[in-house]
């Protein structure tokens, strides 16, 4: 038996569940989430607690029961609580700033780079004097900030002798030895 995807999901009250055959809604305070499931998974609702079973032990089965109780388990918490991404850029002269949903970053380039922010997702550009320059992401989806959130960091990733980049907050980077560590 799967061990993740055993555990039961507790469906929290201000949260409506519907499921069909082949798709589950999840809607909350934070916004509406659907994500079609596979027909042979079964998904049963009792008393606020939803759980995921599965019609034979054949490895395709398993591996599809696990997945879909974290994605609905994710979907619940997204429309409770939400999911928030912060990026860090290191470096000097890099800076980044919104308008709407355009996000505008200066990253060591001839040229700015804008990036247009899906509208299920927040941006916040914030700059203290004397800090790095950080980037806030919110959204109830959690794939979709993960998503957004790989693709401005794709954008300069961080490099292991200075560190300059785009970086999680909190992220711990591999650094290496220059040249003159060697002699």
């Amino acid at each position: 038996m799967s061990r993740i995807g055993k555990l039961p999901v507790t469906v929290p009250s201000g949260v409506e569940v519907k499921t069909t055959p082949t798709s589950v809604t999840v809607k909350g305070p934070k916004g509406e989430l659907k994500q079609t499931i596979d027909p042979d998974i079964k998904l049963e609702i009792d008393n606020g607690v939803l759980t995921v079973a599965r019609p034979t032990d054949s490895k395709r089965h398993k591996a599809l029961h696990g997945l879909y109780r974290s994605l609905i388990n994710n979907m619940v918490t997204g429309v409770t609580q939400g999911y928030q991404l912060k990026q860090e850029l290191v470096g000097v002269g890099y800076k980044a700033s919104t308008d709407g949903q355009i996000l505008d970053l200066t990253l060591g380039y001839s040229h700015h780079i804008y990036m247009e922010v899906p509208k299920e997702v927040k941006v916040k550009a914030e700059t203290e004097k004397g800090k790095n320059p950080i980037i806030t992401l919110e959204s109830a989806d959690k794939q979709l900030v993960g998503q957004v959130a790989a693709k401005i960091r794709s954008l300069r990733k961080p490099e292991p002798y200075k560190g300059k980049g785009i970086k999680f907050v909190n992220e711990q980077l591999r650094r290496k030895a220059g040249k003159s560590a060697g002699k």
